[in-house]
């Protein structure tokens, strides 16, 4: 199961992730910030403030937002910035 292991905001509306399968790299999550739980988050000092949840294993914000690691991991690999695995 992909978990994210390790996650550290880099500026705006990017992170740099690591998996626990090895894969790592930076997702730009700017055009994924839709709907009611997100729109606080398009603020920068609202979204950096995240944390990797021993509970569902992805980035989860102060306001309960999370996104599947999968779905991270997906978009890494669209945006052309996933390494390793």
């Amino acid at each position: 199961m992909l978990e994210v292991a390790k996650a550290e905001y880099i500026e705006e509306y990017r992170i740099q992730i690591t998996y626990n399968n090895g894969a790592s790299g930076v997702v730009d999550l700017k055009d994924v910030l839709w709907g009611a739980i997100f729109e606080k988050l398009k603020d920068y000092n609202a979204f950096r403030k995240f944390e990797v949840s021993d509970v569902v294993h992805t980035i989860r914000w102060e306001n309960d937002a999370d996104l599947a690691p999968e779905y991270l991991y997906e978009k890494m690999v669209e945006q052309g910035a996933a390494q390793g695995h």
